[in-house]
């Protein structure tokens, strides 16, 4: 499994994973068990790995540059 999401995005979807994984905390009555989808965007930050970008082949890392011949 290799790396498919940049630093950049990483932060962003931690960020919004944590923002809906805060409605448990203002919603009320069965609407509050939504804001788990928080954890989705949260898990793929932490292992950098996001399976619809590899199914439709989308990469965000940054390409390493190639050391200079010597």
């Amino acid at each position: 499994m290799t790396k498919n999401i940049g630093n950049t995005e990483r932060v962003i979807r931690i960020i919004a994973g944590l923002a809906i994984l805060s409605l448990i905390l203002f919603l009320e009555g069965n609407a509050r068990w939504w804001g788990l989808v928080g954890l989705i965007p949260i898990t793929t930050a932490i292992f950098g790995y996001c399976p619809p970008y590899a199914m439709l082949g989308i990469n965000t890392c940054s390409k390493k540059e190639a050391a200079p011949p010597r």
